[in-house]
């Protein structure tokens, strides 16, 4: 899989953890920890040195962030709506950085 299809998976999974944190977290916890590990597996995969520098930084910034959200989505977050908000923020982000990686 290329770094670009990575990247968008990552985006699509931040958006759908925040869409399910919003309805209700409860009822979707489990599915939600899934995804979360799910996406910290892609993370894992990509080679970030081949990326240009605008994607490559903001990726850098959403690693940092990204550890202590996956933290908070599986213990619950203690505001769910915030959380879903950051989650599906990142997803469009990365998004939209993701379209700088020509194919």
């Amino acid at each position: 899989m290329s770094e670009k299809e990575q990247i968008l998976n990552i985006a699509m999974n931040l958006n759908r953890v925040g869409n399910w944190t919003a309805d209700g977290y409860p009822a979707r916890k489990k599915r939600i920890a899934t995804f979360l590990e799910q996406t910290s597996g892609y993370l894992k995969s990509i080679e970030t040195s081949s990326l240009p520098k605008p994607l490559k930084n903001s990726l850098t910034r959403f690693l940092k962030e990204y550890s202590r959200l996956e933290k908070e989505g599986l213990d619950g977050p203690r505001d769910e709506l915030d959380w879903a908000e950051k989650m599906m923020t990142w997803g469009n982000i990365l998004t939209h950085r993701a379209s700088l990686i020509k194919t």
